[in-house]
């Protein structure tokens, strides 16, 4: 048996019927031009002669009795490919929306937790003749970092990869479950095991919580007791619900090489780039709904606390806030108002890295977590709770190169992540050979037009780029920068422009328009104000 750490277990504790913890990803592949088989039992196929390589599709959970701590993995003698590899037909006409809606509605169920942690979706059915894959996994088996890991297990860089072995053969044990006496006795165990550790870990923590609390004066050069630079509470919006079961989901692609050349020419990060696109987006998408907050929204960012090479499949994560700047109406100085956040925030994770554990005791903590989840979702707090942050966004990097699954070539790879109560809204992107990868996972009930928050960002896109294409090549040192950020060293604009890539998914234009806000958004908004009605563009075909 494998003890799951205090974090992993945390998301299991964590999930409830309308806040389900699996991430997933909606994969667009093209078959083979001489393909006449049937592609999903070559995907059945292809998963029996594969899933060894990573463990975590042939484990599933062992819980402990009276849930008196986190619960086990264990070896799954007789994984159900049936049961786990599935099928579906779209209906005509088979359009991209039609295919967003049923990935919603996929991702709005929880997995069964009597099997290993795990489902393949293979749609067939699209115009374009393509197939469309939609896979999802506990949270509590993977983090992004160790996704990707176990992505590359599955997938392949040739559409004929070389033979892999087959896995050794192992005695089996027959036994579904482990016994009572068994469980309690690794609980029992394990609980004795974190506590040396914790103890362990204590000047390590004294010494993050030392630098925290007494930071270091640039002034004078000595401790003095402060809060941490930059910690605010975010402001109320429609985005900061509490949650339902259902699901809204949109995609799109942006091309890489743009991006990259936006972060080189204005001095900032590729993150930086995607978190000001995500901030111009909300901050049209907020005011078609009358909202304008006066204080700048705020993002929570996960961070890997994973050391270069690791690739455990497990959670090794924390999570920063950055300030989106959605008050400064210049997109360029949004940009560097957030550069300069993000920064604050690293710096402030790098102090308190020690004193973030990714394991605890975990005596009597499944029941307490659970019954607390529960009732802060029914109790509906987040409705009337200050918010921490106002909305999730996550940059993962993929690989540059072209992928195949079963014999096809992967032409989008989209995330599909997790929204919870108080954050109704997921950004997630992804890179994939050569493009940015846009998954939008929200609350149905508190966006049910997610998809168009998603052309606001493909249309923020493309203002910055021009913006900063504009930029001379060597910026005035005395060039007015905001009051609450510094000016980014501006870099030398490249010589020659990297191409753009075709992505797969073709982005609608869609004119601002005034909204109603819906129906789970019940809180105050800013005064309504009075502005021209703009039509919208056809919907997608």
């Amino acid at each position: 048996m494998n003890h799951l750490s205090a974090m992993d277990a945390s998301f299991l504790h964590l999930e409830t019927p309308e806040m389900p913890m699996h991430v997933g990803s909606l994969q667009i592949v093209d078959l083979p031009p001489d393909h006449a088989g049937d592609y999903y039992e070559d995907v059945k196929r292809w998963m029996g002669s594969r899933m060894h390589l990573a463990s975590v599709f042939q484990r599933k959970l062992a819980l402990m009795p009276f849930d008196l701590a986190n619960p086990v993995w264990v070896d799954d003698e007789d994984v159900d490919l049936d049961y786990h590899v599935r099928h579906v037909i779209l209906p005509r006409p088979g359009t991209l929306d039609q295919l967003e809606k049923y990935v919603a509605r996929l991702h709005s169920s929880l997995l069964d937790r009597s099997r290993p942690l795990w489902e393949i979706y293979v749609i067939e059915g699209l115009k374009t003749g393509q197939v469309a894959i939609y896979n999802k996994m506990h949270h509590a088996a993977i983090d992004g970092q160790a996704g990707v890991a176990i992505t590359k297990a599955l997938l392949s860089a040739s559409a004929v990869p070389a033979p892999i072995k087959p896995p050794r053969p192992r005695q089996r044990t027959n036994q579904y479950q482990l016994g009572v006496a068994e469980l309690a006795g690794a609980a029992i165990s394990n609980a004795v095991t974190q506590y040396i550790k914790l103890f362990k870990s204590l000047p390590a923590v004294g010494r993050a919580l030392r630098t925290i609390a007494y930071p270091v004066s640039e002034v004078d050069g000595k401790r003095h007791l402060a809060l941490p630079a930059g910690l605010q509470l975010a402001p109320r919006t429609p985005l900061n619900v509490a949650i339902t079961n259902q699901r809204a989901f949109a995609a799109r692609s942006l091309p890489l090489a743009e991006v990259k050349a936006m972060a080189k020419r204005s001095g900032t990060s590729l993150n930086d780039v995607v978190m000001a696109i995500c901030a111009g987006a909300l901050k049209r998408y907020l005011a078609d709904y009358d909202c304008t907050p006066d204080k700048p929204l705020v993002a929570g960012v996960p961070v890997s606390l994973r050391e270069a090479g690791n690739t455990d499949p497990n959670n090794q994560v924390s999570m920063m806030m950055v300030s989106l700047a959605t008050t400064t109406a210049d997109p360029l100085e949004r940009l560097k108002a957030i550069n300069a956040s993000a920064k604050l925030g690293k710096k402030f994770q790098g102090d308190v890295k020690g004193a973030m554990p990714t394991d605890f005791p975990s005596l009597g903590v499944p029941w307490l977590m659970s019954g607390l989840v529960s009732l802060y979702g029914r109790s509906r707090l987040a409705n009337k709770l200050p918010p921490v942050v106002n909305v999730a966004i996550s940059n993962v990097p993929g690989p540059q190169f072209p992928l195949y699954f079963a014999g096809a070539k992967l032409a989008s790879f989209f995330p599909v992540s997790i929204p919870g109560h108080g954050i109704a809204l997921n950004m997630t992107v992804q890179s994939y050979n050569g493009a940015l990868e846009v998954g939008l996972t929200a609350c149905r009930r508190a966006m049910p037009d997610v998809a168009d928050l998603a052309d606001y960002a493909v249309e923020e896109h493309h203002t910055l780029r021009a913006l900063i294409e504009a930029l001379p090549d060597v910026e005035p040192a005395a060039a007015a920068a905001p009051a609450h950020a510094p000016v980014a060293a501006q870099a030398p604009a490249a010589k020659k422009r990297a191409p753009a890539k075709t992505v797969a998914v073709p982005a609608k234009k869609v004119a601002t328009r005034r909204r109603t806000a819906p129906p789970a958004a019940a809180m105050p908004v800013a005064a309504k104000r009075s502005r021209k009605s703009a039509t919208v563009s056809a919907r997608r075909a």
